[in-house]
């Protein structure tokens, strides 16, 4: 809610601000302390000017009216006058000894409909953060502070909002201080405005298109955002940070890249001369515990009977591709499938950035790099495929093949390396298949008489088709076994679907996940793996 108070009138506004004031939790604060909370809210929300005399007057009255007194508002405020008593905003006093430094007032307990229960920032408190920032960088950089104790790094941005805000004369209550003490840490030394976003476990993916235009996914569905960046060159300094951080460079040279945060979200940063409108920066963020298979099943992706049928057929070293297309959940159900994958086996995982978060302690990641400056130095995909072969690995797991390595990973799914998964872009399960051969193809291997064909039938097991739907949810609608070559022609042989009811809407998809009643070749391999009546009891006889 927005307060649009044309012309108030001294009485109106002393009413206003204790009403605010008054819902405000008063645990360890002064009526005064409230009443500056309130004020600071008040004339954030106006669009006219406020008289600092103007601000006292109020500040007095309301505190009157919380300590139970009758407000005297029929004098005119006194004038702003230096010989003027100046009222010190609320925490913004530098206390000597810790114990009494105050702590972030709690959010105020609103209980009527036409005050919001939480004050969002707004553009004047981000234009102070942006001061404050420019302040501390006339007698620090941001290594010097980065080198600085927690503690210290806060004392020093509190002394710079006390500074900045006595000049813009802002009063500012506890919680207020804090946020801002957070949001300048990191912008000197994080994320900046996206801090807060990646902190929400509710978001997937973070769109920034510009300084203005920052959208997240929430429940499926993308939302514009509130938050801001300074400028494209504030955002062009948090996506150098980030590329940074994982060795790598975003310039004009190079303008775009693949990263990584510290916690495994996947970032692509785009920067001009290629994005035309400013820096890009597009972030996909992962869960901060691993994802399980039951967890997708709670969530409706896929049902009980496919979740055990596909544990199953990884404790099976089954070779696995999962197809689906981007931000389909592809990542995520190959992480919640490695959950599978018994202790004793060693696996090597290949990625462009390292997103696969396996949970067995015999793990060895490897992850691409780009060329330097002068061109050289790049490590390839297929080259750590390669180098992989010479690791003694039990499953070779690929992050999503795109090109040439297409023909190792298959040659090693070929001799003895069982289990290997990957994932790829693709629409449908046969759709995949015609992708795979077109990678080898544009890989310059194209000996003719389905070579391809032949190995792709011999390596691959299952293709697991993921899909997001119209409605934001990720749902796993068909699982495929290789049936084999019918001429040239590679058959499938669908054990899983998902069917939609009639009853689906355009926003809204409903159905079930439905058993064709196949039963898959590997049952022999279950037999010999001493699991065919578990198989059988998945399968339903």
């Amino acid at each position: 809610m927005t307060l649009h108070l044309t012309q108030p009138s001294l009485r109106e506004t002393v009413a206003l601000v204790a009403k605010i004031a008054q819902q405000i939790d008063g645990a360890g604060f002064t009526a005064e302390d409230r009443a500056n909370a309130a004020l600071s809210y008040v004339i954030d929300q106006g669009d006219f000017p406020w008289p600092l005399s103007l601000q006292r007057k109020v500040l007095a009255e309301a505190t009157r009216v919380l300590a139970g007194k009758s407000p005297d508002t029929e004098a005119e405020p006194e004038p702003d006058t230096p010989q003027t008593q100046k009222v010190t905003p609320l925490h913004l006093v530098t206390r000597s000894e810790p114990q009494e430094t105050p702590q972030p007032a709690p959010a105020a307990a609103l209980e009527t409909a036409d005050i919001p229960a939480s004050i969002p920032a707004s553009s004047k408190m981000l234009t102070l953060a942006n001061d404050v920032v420019r302040s501390l960088l006339e007698f620090m950089d941001f290594s010097e502070l980065a080198a600085k104790p927690r503690t210290e790094q806060e004392s020093l941005i509190r002394s710079g909002i006390e500074i900045v805000s006595s000049e813009q004369k802002m009063h500012m209550n506890g919680r207020e201080v804090q946020e801002l003490v957070e949001t300048v840490l990191a912008d000197m030394l994080g994320l900046g405005p996206l801090e807060k976003l990646l902190n929400d476990e509710r978001i997937t993916d973070i769109m920034v298109n510009g300084p203005d235009q920052v959208y997240v996914e929430r429940g499926g569905k993308l939302e514009l955002t509130q938050v801001r960046f300074r400028d494209n060159a504030h955002v062009f300094s948090v996506a150098s940070r980030i590329a940074s951080a994982v060795g790598r460079r975003i310039d004009e040279s190079q303008p775009m890249v693949d990263a990584r945060l510290a916690d495994g979200s996947r970032v692509n940063i785009a920067v001009p001369p290629l994005a035309i409108d400013g820096p890009t920066i597009t972030i996909r963020k992962f869960p901060s515990s691993p994802v399980k298979l039951q967890s997708l099943v709670e969530g409706g992706s896929l049902s009980d009977q496919m979740s055990r049928f596909l544990g199953l057929a990884t404790y099976l070293r089954l070779n696995i591709l999962v197809s689906g297309g981007t931000g389909s959940g592809k990542t995520t159900l190959m992480n919640a499938l490695s959950a599978f994958i018994p202790e004793g086996e060693r696996i090597v995982t290949i990625e462009d950035a390292a997103e696969l978060r396996f949970q067995q302690g015999h793990v060895v990641r490897f992850e691409t790099r780009p060329p330097n400056v002068e061109g050289a130095g790049e490590v390839t995909m297929r080259t750590l495929v390669r180098n992989a072969l010479r690791m003694r690995p039990d499953r070779i797991i690929i992050g999503e093949i795109r090109g040439d390595e297409v023909l190792d990973l298959l040659q090693a799914m070929n001799t003895g390396h069982d289990g290997s998964m990957s994932t790829l872009h693709a629409n449908s399960p046969t759709e995949a298949l015609t992708r795979v051969e077109s990678m080898a193809a544009l890989a310059g291997f194209a000996p003719g008489g389905g070579v391809v064909r032949r190995q792709l039938v011999d390596a691959v097991h299952l293709i697991v088709q993921v899909s997001r739907m119209r409605d934001g949810k990720r749902r796993v609608t068909s699982i495929s076994e290789i049936a084999g070559l019918a001429g040239d022609v590679i058959t499938l042989q669908e054990l899983f679907s998902f069917q939609t009811d009639a009853q689906s809407t355009r926003t809204q998809v409903t159905g079930k996940h439905v058993y064709s009643g196949y039963r898959p070749k590997f049952a022999n391999r279950a037999a010999d793996y001493g699991v065919a009546d578990e198989l059988d009891a998945i399968l339903g006889g």
